[in-house]
């Protein structure tokens, strides 16, 4: 049955505490811009990788939500940490609503569609009603396994305090550069290198799979978000650790899961199995 709305996004009202944050840390982009310094630039770079691909790649996204591999308790943890630097939720949040996004895609229910308009699935649907903190209830109903865990509970609660601690440890080690781009100037590009996932790999690239959505593998997308933007290939396996799915189709995140594998670190990795006999299958 489709419903209206996605239970854990109301659509009504401007929230300003969103709005303000984006105002804020987008200007912060732009001042970063006038105090470039080498040292600063791949701090950024390394809190790019280490919040998009381990935080909410290899977190959030295939880890907290999808259940693709496991790893220990400790690391589990460790990377919900990396997946609140990118300044996207705390945990249970992120992956209620991204369950929803799959069991509603492109239909009444998914919280960021194309269908609502372009801007709304990229940027909107975040600046209205409440995607600050989850309504309990909706985030149990989505993420049960996440939200029974006290430390995913307090993670969620004060998502906001490692990047606050990174931020303040950047200052200290390298001055107002350091923290213009390790932190206002890589948060922002690592919101839009994710939201491009809602908006543009919903929009422009090739569909391998007949999918009963518009997803579609953007290789633009991919390289931004270390393998994300194979998005038509994951909306087909959602539970495949493994989004780039052909030679050509560079999967970062992937390969550091394929690196813990190997040490004996992540176990019950799944894998879509593509061919012409075992299209849909994952093992």
């Amino acid at each position: 049955m489709e419903i209206d709305f996605a239970p854990v996004v109301k659509r009504e009202g401007i929230n300003w505490i969103t709005v303000t944050a984006f105002a804020i840390f987008h200007l912060g982009a732009i001042a970063a811009l006038f105090f470039f310094t080498w040292p600063a630039f791949f701090a950024a770079v390394f809190l790019y990788w280490a919040s998009l691909s381990l935080g909410i790649g290899m977190g959030y996204h295939r880890l907290h939500t999808h259940r693709a591999y496991q790893v220990p308790l400790w690391l589990e943890h460790f990377l919900a940490v990396c997946g609140t630097l990118a300044l996207e939720g705390g945990p249970i949040f992120w992956v209620a609503t991204h369950r929803v996004h799959h069991q509603f895609s492109d239909k009444n229910g998914d919280p960021h569609t194309p269908r609502d308009g372009k801007w709304w699935s990229h940027i909107v649907w975040m600046m209205v009603g409440d995607v600050t903190h989850c309504d309990a209830v909706a985030c149990a109903k989505y993420a049960p396994d996440v939200a029974a865990d006290p430390f995913y509970v307090w993670l969620s609660k004060w998502h906001w305090v490692p990047l606050t601690v990174v931020g303040i440890a950047l200052f200290a080690i390298g001055g107002l550069p350091w923290l213009l781009w390790g932190v206002f100037f890589r948060v922002t590009m690592g919101l839009h290198a994710t939201w491009m996932v809602n908006s543009l790999t919903h929009i422009w690239g090739a569909r391998r799979f007949d999918t009963r959505d518009d997803s579609r593998n953007n290789w633009f997308v991919a390289a931004l978000s270390f393998g994300e933007g194979w998005h038509n290939n994951h909306h087909a396996h959602p539970t495949s650790a493994r989004h780039g799915l052909a030679w050509y189709e560079v999967d970062i995140t992937w390969l550091e899961i394929r690196l813990l594998q190997k040490l004996g670190i992540a176990k019950a990795v799944k894998v879509a199995k593509i061919g012409p006999v075992a299209q849909r299958k994952v093992a």
